[in-house]
């Protein structure tokens, strides 16, 4: 039976942790995910879970504990931010290379520089080609659920996985949440029994041997089909976490979208405030819609190319910069996505929210005005944009996005 209480989307990880009872856990603290560990020593200290702590000197020697432990057979976690994420670069491809499903607690912050301790995706959205699946919340609860579910995903497919959230936002945000019993927590996560593994005597092997040339581009194709393969083993486990709870979870939620003539696609909290945006503006009777895309990695391609065909002209929002003069990371992949189809709907790409800026629904209502825009002239214009930045292009006289086509 749930139960109901209010907690941080940190607390919620912690928690989550704790009906699980995993068997090592690296930590190191950052900001803002340094609570993750704290709560959980706690746990440990009252002796309700009997998980091997241990805390090590930075990110890099938190990830090789979890590398090192996976690897010996045992099921180990750990959770770090930005800078953190960035300092365990080397081994997330170690991780995902040598098949070890660590499941990691992302706590999405934006990376250096200028320094700044707040919200983005660039941590994250930067190590997206490390071989990790990742799945992302708009809210606490979907933090919590998010992270039951990762297990028994990474340990069927034999991959690593991030459960990211957004810093602050719903870390440190208290809201109300269901938790599910510790017993039905523990069934549907179920034991650990790998087949192989470095302490199984009777079967020796080698995690992670020199890779020649002969084998390498061969390990790098099991490791795409791993990940191609991810994507029923998602869905299947939604399946079994929705039985459980009522909680319906998919590559991603449609909202309004049935009937939308425009529409976004943005990945986390901002959700929230684009749902907010999107009601009002249907009570004024304009029909647009929004999808929240929950599963980067493996990236649902097809799946979400039908969705975005439903509308005429689509804003995909990014919270991270690829540098790349062609959008930021999720446009590039959506867009992509889009490439083959004969009636595609015109897409363009907003930047947004980097090191913490807002995201109103007065910025939504500015990025729908430019759907109908596309929608009523065919003109998609400067399909690259920023929203919410100052920006001299937008001094006394005006900028014009459909002027700007370099």
């Amino acid at each position: 039976m749930a139960k109901r209480d209010r907690m941080s989307g940190n607390e919620a990880v912690a928690t989550a942790m704790r009906q699980i009872n995993p068997d090592v856990m690296g930590a190191f603290p950052i900001t803002p995910s340094t609570e993750i560990p704290q709560y959980y020593s706690r746990f440990i200290a009252d002796g309700l879970v009997d998980t091997e702590f241990v805390p090590v000197e930075s990110e890099h020697s938190a990830m090789s504990v979890c590398i090192g432990a996976s690897a010996a057979g045992a099921r180990a976690v750990t959770a770090t931010s930005s800078a953190g994420l960035a300092f365990m670069w080397e081994l997330l491809y170690v991780a995902a290379s040598a098949r070890l499903p660590i499941t990691m607690a992302v706590v999405n912050r934006a990376l250096t520089g200028p320094i700044n301790i707040n919200n983005d995706h660039s941590d994250s959205m930067g190590a997206r080609d490390a071989g990790w699946i990742q799945i992302y919340a708009e809210t606490n609860q979907e933090v919590y659920d998010n992270y039951i579910q990762a297990m028994p995903i990474s340990e069927t497919i034999r991959l690593p996985i991030m459960i990211c959230q957004d810093g602050f936002i719903t870390s440190h945000g208290v809201s109300n949440i269901e938790l599910l019993e510790d017993e039905e927590v523990k069934e549907f996560v179920g034991e650990y029994k790998p087949e192989n593994y470095l302490l199984k005597s009777e079967n020796p092997l080698a995690v992670g041997p020199y890779g020649i040339s002969p084998y390498y581009m061969e390990a790098k194709r099991q490791q795409a089909q791993a990940m191609k393969d991810a994507m029923p083993i998602i869905m299947d486990v939604a399946k079994r976490y929705e039985k459980l709870t009522g909680r319906k979870y998919g590559f991603f939620e449609e909202y309004m979208m049935d009937d939308a003539e425009v529409a976004l696609v943005v990945i986390g909290s901002s959700a929230g405030t684009g749902k907010e945006a999107v009601d009002r503006l249907r009570a004024e009777g304009k029909k647009v819609g929004l999808i929240k895309l929950r599963v980067f990695r493996p990236f649902p391609r097809v799946p979400l190319a039908e969705a975005m065909c439903k509308v005429k002209a689509v804003a995909i929002m990014d919270k991270a910069e690829s540098f790349s003069n062609s959008g930021g990371p999720l446009f590039n992949e959506a867009r992509n996505s889009l490439y083959d189809l004969p009636n595609k709907p015109y897409a363009i790409n907003y930047i947004y929210g980097l090191g913490g800026r807002d995201i109103t629904v007065e910025d939504y209502y500015e990025i729908y005005n430019d759907l109908f825009i596309i929608y009523d002239t065919d003109d998609p214009g400067d399909v690259y944009r920023y929203v919410g930045v100052r920006d001299s292009r937008y001094a006394e006289g005006g900028f014009d996005h459909r002027k700007e086509s370099e």
